[in-house]
């Protein structure tokens, strides 16, 4: 059940575009004792029909640029390809903590970012 729950929640998370596999990731990881390595390839699997469905949504509603959208997407997949095989290269560890600080970092991020539009609105 609880695998269900978070499957539903970082597919909801994903379809809105903010990145449901952050969420799947660390669930995996601290609630299921599994390695960072193999929750990062479970994420792959996760993230193919996700945002396939995603995409058909935005194409439906004209909210995808494919002036922008194609470059990203070919600079994504090499970029995916040259991480996966870096992520087998170094220890689970320094992965895991990589990521944390990743994650910790968008955190910072998106405060700012809330910050500047609701608070201070400039």
């Amino acid at each position: 059940m609880k695998e269900i729950l978070i499957g539903l929640v970082s597919g909801i998370v994903s379809g809105m575009g903010m990145g449901g596999g952050t969420i799947l990731i660390t669930f995996l990881t601290c609630f299921f004792g599994v390695n960072q390595l193999v929750a990062q390839a479970s994420n792959i699997i996760f993230f193919v029909p996700t945002s396939i469905i995603a995409t058909i949504v935005n194409v439906k509603n004209h909210m995808l640029k494919w002036k922008v959208a194609i470059p990203l997407t070919i600079a994504g997949v090499i970029g995916a390809m040259g991480g996966s095989i870096f992520a087998n290269k170094i220890d689970v560890t320094i992965l895991r903590k990589a990521f944390a600080i990743f994650i910790i970092l968008i955190a910072i991020y998106q405060s700012i970012c809330w910050y500047r539009k609701y608070i201070k609105k400039t």
